[in-house]
């Protein structure tokens, strides 16, 4: 009996060890670091410039993840152009075509990645 007090004992303590445990909020331990081609480098700094605040390395913050929706290249790049809710639009005086190309190449690799 007095060994099962023990036990049981032991098991709330390394419970409750393990509750205050903090969670892990950068990237992810499993995937590798995301190998850059120079589209994927000039879409990073796309992503960088226009849209990390909101989306911090693709993941909710004051805007919804990118990494977990399947959205089509033309869908993103719609979105990207005319806004939706609070998400502004960023016309091509500001993001150019080519910019877009890249952003979205570098959207779809986050996910890939992901």
């Amino acid at each position: 009996m007095n060994s099962l007090l023990r036990l049981l004992a032991a098991m709330v303590i390394l419970s409750s060890l393990g509750a205050c445990a903090s969670a892990r909020r950068s990237e992810p331990l499993a995937n590798s670091p995301l190998s850059l081609t120079p589209a994927l480098a000039r879409g990073e700094k796309v992503f960088q410039a226009h849209c990390h605040q909101c989306h911090v390395q693709g993941e909710a913050a004051l805007g919804p993840a990118l990494n977990n929706k399947p959205l089509p290249a033309f869908l993103l790049r719609t979105q990207v152009r005319h806004g939706l809710g609070a998400m502004p639009s960023f016309p091509e005086s500001r993001i150019s075509e080519d910019e877009l190309d890249d952003l979205v190449a570098y959207v779809k690799a986050l996910r890939k990645n992901r």
